[in-house]
């Protein structure tokens, strides 16, 4: 009995030596650690959530594309404000700009829905649909594919009542939106199609009056142009009076104090006269 115990305590001496030597072994060390995980993406947004956003990545080593916003989320900064644009095309009243110096960033690209949309339901031929049969009280009947896609659909907040979806939408080319001569206008000019009700407000986007852009602020140096989607909701335009369309963004922190300054009352030592 003697003579079993000690070899049991043999053979478990050298079983812990063996452990002992394994897990001082480098390459047993590795194999038996977690894999590490890939770095978590950072997306954020441009001018609206969910319409313009960018993936933040490095151009070069230690050059972003996109600076964040840790308290909100927005873009805050632009490593390269052309990454990922294209000639914005001819657009009636910016004759004067060189050719390639007004870009925006595309949205055609991002439709891969619309190819499947186009052959599926709204292929705008066939019996049914030559000509397109469109309901006579102009009223969508969403799927529930369509309405997923699009949750504001059964409710259009734009224009009041007045308009709907084919007043934007071309009938047969689905992956085109329309003007007022029924000619198809690309989804990476909105502006086109917008102008044909928000004449004034064109004509300010165009000034430089109203919207974004980013890039070099000389009068004809080359700019990124955000075009009205990518502020607007078009579906949801609607969105409370107070609002006038937008969703209420959060504010960014105030700018930091200069060194040894406690508050900026003096600010108010020369107020702005209110009329």
């Amino acid at each position: 009995m003697k003579k079993l115990a000690f070899h049991t305590m043999i053979l478990a001496f050298c079983c812990g030596l063996m452990t002992s030597a394994q897990a001082q072994d480098p390459k047993t060390a590795a194999a038996q650690a977690p894999a590490a995980q890939p770095p978590q993406e950072t997306v954020c947004f441009e001018s609206r959530k969910g319409a313009s956003e960018v993936t933040k990545r490095d151009i070069k080593p230690g050059w972003p594309n996109v600076k964040c916003s840790p308290k909100t989320g927005a873009a805050l900064w632009y490593g390269d404000p052309y990454d990922g644009t294209v000639p914005m095309g001819t657009m009636p009243g910016l004759e004067k700009i060189p050719a390639g110096h007004a870009v925006i960033k595309p949205r055609s690209e991002k439709l891969a829905l619309m190819p499947m949309c186009g052959v599926s339901c709204h292929n705008g031929v066939g019996p049914a649909f030559n000509p397109p049969t469109l309901p006579k009280d102009r009223k969508p009947k969403p799927n529930p594919t369509m309405e997923a896609m699009v949750p504001d659909l059964a409710n259009l907040q734009h224009g009041r009542g007045r308009i709907w979806c084919m007043d934007c939408h071309h009938t047969t080319q689905r992956n085109k939106l329309v003007d007022h001569f029924g000619d198809p206008v690309s989804f990476d000019q909105p502006q086109l199609l917008c102008g044909k009700c928000h004449g004034d407000k064109l004509r300010d986007w165009r000034d430089g009056i109203h919207g974004k852009r980013i890039g070099n602020f000389t009068s004809t140096g080359k700019k990124r142009w955000f075009t009205c989607t990518e502020c607007h909701n078009p579906h949801n335009v609607q969105d409370g009076q107070r609002n006038k369309g937008f969703v209420q963004l959060q504010p960014e922190p105030p700018p930091q104090l200069p060194k040894g300054m406690a508050n900026a009352a003096h600010e108010k030592l020369h107020p702005i006269p209110q009329h």
